[in-house]
């Protein structure tokens, strides 16, 4: 699985309306507007680089009211399970 962050500027007159719009795109799991530089954060789920080019460059930067974009593609997960288990290695519970 592809995760994608994608950080995105929208119209500010129509930063709901495009919140919505992408949410229900195909490939975006989740969707939260933000303080600072960005308007929204998408987080784009996909198989292949093929499906996030199809999410993002088809699809998210169409949207009414999509200024631009910056998407960042993660690497690797660090959730705080894996960090407790990683640090418990070795050790007896």
């Amino acid at each position: 699985m592809i995760t994608a962050f994608v950080l995105i500027k929208t119209d500010a007159s129509r930063i709901p309306e495009s919140a919505q719009e992408i949410s229900e795109l195909e490939g975006i799991s989740e969707v939260y507007s933000v303080t600072g530089e960005w308007d929204l954060i998408a987080i784009a789920r996909v198989r292949r680089h093929e499906d996030l080019a199809d999410a993002i460059a088809d699809r998210l930067s169409k949207v009414a009211g999509v200024v631009s974009t910056t998407t960042q593609i993660a690497f690797r997960a660090y959730s705080q399970h894996d960090l407790d288990a990683a640090f418990a290695l070795g050790f007896d519970h």
